[in-house]
């Protein structure tokens, strides 16, 4: 059985464990304290300005083309959230979607493009199937540039919009599902029970459509009064049902009103912030935190669980009846304007919201605004509870000039840690360790200047919308400067083998909204980052991590050459043996795992 590294793996982390002892380049530096950050007083620019990183590298960046380009700030054209499907990354914009080959990371290509407006344009993938979210009124069924004026017209889509993508160089598009506040973003929930089908929960946040021009629509004054009657669009959202056969005849199966007062019967039965309230900062909140539809979910299905970031409250649901979710807990925060997104570690058993205070077209990463603003709030997930347990914000303090708070990221597969990598908009990304949710710790980051195109000395519009991790590399949908690749570099934080362990975890799609169980497979890079930990945190001795590394490099070669599994095995025996690490340990069940392969 021969497990030797891929050629592919091996010039990489070779290649930058090399940079790493030649030194820093000037814009490059360590994992650094605030009082020394060299993110701070970056230089201005737009396509030409540096980068600042810490233990990643910017691979390549290709800026918007037609039909897709804009000046910064123009909301037409902006990029918005990522997909992935084989060697593809799909990246939303309000102007439709881009296709792009990252069959090679470090040199991507624009496959295609196709243009449908309506914004915001989020996307996900599921087979042949593409998915996006429309909720602008200018969003024509037909994907037509020419607008739909007008209360009511009937060649307007709002909703979600769905594409046969078989042929991914010539899309088509099927009859989507449109909704009464049209889908700022959706989540794709599949059910182990049932794979003919899968289910999309919609959240919609913009204005109720009139019924004249969607039946059974019904607008509904926000209040602090418990609404019980009618059946208003508020407070609810939709689950949308896709027969796999038929996607053309996807619909609404279920609109779930999962912010009921269970006591009352009070549809808004959550929270309900009235505009004027005031933030901590001593301005009105902005967005609102009132709890009348759900921003974003995500869903994790092999565990039956979902946690929404629904504007007021952060939500704990129950889906193993996907059509049906149950509320399993609701918790606030007044230091949170927006519940926006949230993240599951792989095990399930933590969860990482984010606050979009400003509604991400703000500079919230001031030296004035509190680290708890506009920040990630971490709990555990404990008895079917959310219990809080710290927050996490972007270090490094950003200007006036850019629109910074936390966005969109997804986890970086680690085996033995938790480890997300995050979008701030113009406070650039940052890697995140959060294994201990009490102590979350930034590991990695790449930040630029403010951008000062079209207005030398205002905000313009730009930063990253999204960063996500897959097959090996992070992707990053940059709202004014394109879509970017990035690669992890080993550092006293994360190893070359850690790096190359995540890589292991190859997928054939990706969306961030629809976690998947991330397991490892046996192999010596796996053994070598659980090593790799093991000395950082001083649980072998010395003699023990030199051993070790000893015998596991000799399995690895005597792998590599085809020896006998025979001899194979008695290295990692004497790996084992010689580690001293204790029976149950990740070090010792790796090791046991991958001589298994050479039984």
């Amino acid at each position: 059985m021969k497990n030797s590294r891929s050629a592919r793996w091996r010039r990489r982390t070779l290649a930058a464990a090399g940079a790493l002892l030649l030194g820093a380049s000037v814009l490059t530096a360590t994992a650094a304290s605030a009082e020394s950050d060299p993110r701070e007083g970056a230089p201005a620019g737009y396509l030409d300005v540096p980068e600042i990183t810490s233990n990643i590298e910017l691979l390549a960046t290709l800026p918007r083309v037609a039909p897709f380009d804009a000046p910064p700030g123009n909301f037409g054209f902006v990029n918005s959230d990522l997909a992935f499907t084989g060697d593809n990354a799909i990246v939303g914009n309000f102007n439709g979607f881009q296709v792009y080959d990252v069959s090679d990371p470090a040199a991507p290509t624009l496959r295609g493009s196709f243009v449908c407006p309506g914004g915001q344009g989020d996307v996900s993938v599921y087979g042949d199937l593409l998915f996006m979210s429309v909720e602008e009124t200018r969003g024509r069924i037909d994907c037509g540039t020419q607008g739909a004026p007008g209360t009511v017209n009937l060649e307007r889509f709002r909703g979600v919009r769905i594409f046969d993508i078989s042929d991914i160089d010539h899309p088509v598009q099927l009859p989507g599902v449109q909704t009464c506040r049209g889908s700022h973003t959706h989540t794709l929930v599949t059910d182990p029970d049932d794979p003919a089908n899968i289910y999309i929960y919609n959240s919609g946040t913009s204005g109720v459509r009139p019924a004249a021009e969607l039946a059974g629509c019904e607008n509904a004054a926000l209040t602090q009064s418990p609404v019980t009657t009618g059946n208003p669009t508020q407070w609810r959202i939709d689950v949308i049902k896709v027969p796999l056969a038929e996607p053309g005849t996807a619909s609404v199966v279920s609109q779930p009103r999962i912010f009921t007062d269970v006591a009352t019967g009070a549809y808004n039965g959550l929270q309900n912030t009235l505009p004027g309230a005031q933030h901590p900062s001593g301005t009105n909140y902005s967005p609102l935190p009132n709890t009348n539809t759900c921003h974003d979910i995500t869903a994790y299905p092999e565990i039956g669980l979902a946690a929404g970031a629904c504007q007021g409250n952060g939500i704990l649901l129950d889906i193993k009846d996907p059509a049906n979710p149950v509320r399993l807990d609701a918790v606030s925060d007044p230091n949170f304007s927006y519940w926006h997104s949230a993240t599951f570690n792989n095990d399930g058993t933590k969860v990482i919201f984010t606050d979009e205070w400003g509604g991400g077209t703000s500079a919230r990463c001031r030296a004035t605004d509190k680290p708890e603003w506009g920040a990630d709030a971490l709990f555990d997930i404990v008895g079917g509870k959310l219990q809080f347990a710290s927050y996490y914000k972007l270090p490094a303090v950003q200007t006036a000039q850019e629109n910074c708070v936390a966005h969109n990221g997804s986890i970086v597969p680690v085996p033995g840690r938790d480890v997300m990598v995050q979008a701030w908009y113009q406070g650039g990304l940052s890697v995140i360790d959060f294994t201990d949710t009490k102590n979350p710790k930034e590991i990695a980051y790449l930040d630029r200047g403010p951008i000062n195109t079209p207005n030398p000395t205002g905000l313009n519009l730009g930063g990253y919308w999204s960063t996500y991790w897959y097959n090996g590399n992070v992707l990053g949908s940059e709202i004014a400067r394109g879509f970017e690749t990035l690669g992890l570099t080993p550092s006293p934080w994360m190893s070359a083998n850690e790096i190359e362990a995540a890589g292991e975890i190859q997928q054939a799609e990706f969306n961030a909204q629809l976690q998947t169980k991330l397991e490892h497979a046996p192999s010596f890079a796996v053994v070598g980052a659980y090593v790799d930990q093991a000395e950082r945190a001083g649980s072998l001795t010395p003699k023990a991590i030199e051993q070790v590394r000893k015998h596991l490099a000799e399995a690895e070669v005597l792998s590599g050459d085809g020896s006998a599994n025979r001899a194979v095995a008695a290295q990692l025996d004497n790996a084992a043996r010689k580690s001293g690490a204790a029976p149950g340990s990740d070090v010792a069940e790796s090791i046991a795992a991958l001589r298994a392969l050479y039984s």
